[in-house]
């Protein structure tokens, strides 16, 4: 995911060949049978397989390829389970986690969609994204980012591709036991946000559009309208709402006759025609059913399979491309595999290996992160990454609520809350009090909430949700 269609164009022009791997490519296909879908999955796994480097990294060099966990995961494999020469202390999860977690990461000058793309890819990893080390919790992060000027919003709201990806991530990636970490409320203000800068030809760009006609008027983008179509509906929203319906139809008016391309800004390409497969993957709408098979017979699925090159695997980034592209092969593997934009971590084949690893406990004198969702019940919910610094391996809901008075980002999440000490009930907080049946009631990770209580267990990496009601 590049922050801009500059940084799109420059990630896709960089692309990497393999001459190894390259030979000769397979002829198009109408409508891709599943024994040939597998095929090209299998084929696929294995290019991204070889672009592990003898550190066992991905990220880096421009390309963003730790996108290719997401696409392993759509596909079946574990990253735990990819190791350079066999030397599983080198596996990809751990050195992956090892980047995420260093102090230099994500750079010195990190933009929300850093923290976007590592909680998607993380999460496909098999590494709880708030819970990646003491001193990095993902989810936090992008927390850090809402906009208390534009409730919704994630980084500045210019750059709606911030937004469109924080319910990606924040919608996508749940707990290690498949539960919604933040409430729905909270999601269905940035959905808010998604259908008001949603063009009138039913799809989307990385910009914002909302209250600007001529930028409404202008023509979609094939790559964040399968990005947002992707995020409505791993935030709840169905396929047959109007706004994925749009999109749909946007989509569909797109495709070429002759190769089922979606014909995007860029020309037919695999980036593209990737991105567009994925949002109607996550939406649970067929990419080689009727609405997407052209008069021809042809398919987007089938557009891709033809950019393969077999039995190398990798795809190209243009029909006229004579060598793969590591990024253009993440984006149509994890399409053709039937992924989203991320996907839950497979289960390891290694040995011994873990489905999930995440640290669980605050390590004494070390100032960790936790998101917290505050939400009186009317209006939009408070958002705010909080930093505390435990004194032991465990904290507690009062040492958070007193911490988020002078240590919150964005600040003003909690201006104060009853009583300031001891370990009893929650009375009140940012001025309103418990009154009969309506009460400060406590969530941690999505779980059923109970009564807000200062002596609250709170463990590293917890989201927190504060919600006023019965």
């Amino acid at each position: 995911m590049s922050g801009t269609l500059s940084g799109r164009i420059l990630a896709v022009a960089l692309s990497l060949g393999i001459g190894a791997l390259t030979l000769t490519a397979v002829p198009a296909q109408a409508t891709s049978s599943a024994a040939q879908i597998a095929t090209s999955t299998s084929n696929g796994v294995a290019y991204l397989t070889s672009l592990q480097g003898p550190d066992g990294g991905y990220a880096g060099g421009g390309l963003s390829n730790e996108w290719a966990f997401s696409a392993m995961a759509a596909a079946g494999k574990a990253a735990v389970d990819v190791v350079p020469g066999g030397d599983a202390t080198k596996n990809a999860r751990t050195v992956y986690r090892n980047q995420l977690a260093a102090p230099t990461w994500p750079g010195a000058s990190p933009v929300v969609t850093d923290y976007e793309r590592g909680i998607l890819n993380a999460y496909a990893a098999g590494i709880d994204p708030a819970r990646v080390s003491p001193g990095q919790n993902l989810i936090a992060r992008v927390a850090s980012y809402w906009q208390t000027s534009s409730p919704g919003s994630y980084g500045p709201p210019a750059n709606f591709n911030g937004t469109v990806f924080a319910l990606l991530a924040l919608g996508g990636a749940k707990t290690q036991s498949d539960v919604q970490r933040v409430p729905q409320r909270l999601l269905d203000a940035s959905v808010t946000v998604v259908r008001a800068n949603q063009h009138n030809d039913g799809g989307w760009n990385y910009s914002q559009a909302a209250g600007n006609p001529s930028a409404l008027a202008s023509t979609s983008d094939i790559d964040m309208t399968g990005a947002t179509m992707a995020a409505l509906c791993s935030s709840g929203v169905p396929a047959t709402d109007a706004s994925v319906v749009a999109a749909k139809n946007f989509l569909k008016g797109k495709l070429v006759n002759t190769s089922g391309a979606f014909t995007s800004m860029f020309g037919a390409n695999s980036d593209s025609n990737g991105w567009g497969v994925s949002g109607l993957n996550a939406c649970g709408i067929n990419s080689q059913g009727a609405d997407f098979t052209t008069p021809a017979g042809k398919t987007p699925v089938d557009f891709l399979i033809a950019q393969q090159f077999n039995p190398g695997g990798g795809f190209r980034y243009l029909p006229s491309d004579s060598s793969p592209s590591a990024y253009s092969s993440i984006d149509a593997l994890r399409a053709v595999a039937g992924g989203g934009f991320t996907a839950p971590p497979p289960i390891p084949t290694t040995v011994g290996a873990p489905r999930w690893v995440g640290d669980t406990a605050f390590t004494s004198g070390t100032t960790s992160s936790l998101a917290l969702i505050v939400d009186s019940g009317s209006g939009t919910p408070k958002v705010c990454s909080v930093a505390i610094t435990p004194t032991g391996a465990t904290s507690t809901l009062g040492a958070v609520l007193d911490a988020a008075t002078t240590a919150a980002t964005p600040s003003g999440c909690v201006t104060g809350s009853a009583p300031s000490s001891g370990s009893g009930q929650v009375t009140a907080v940012n001025g309103l009090a418990n009154s009969g049946s309506s009460t400060w009631q406590v969530s941690i990770d999505g779980a059923a909430s109970a009564a807000a209580a200062r002596g609250t267990t709170v463990h590293l990496g917890d989201t927190i949700t504060l919600r006023y009601g019965s």
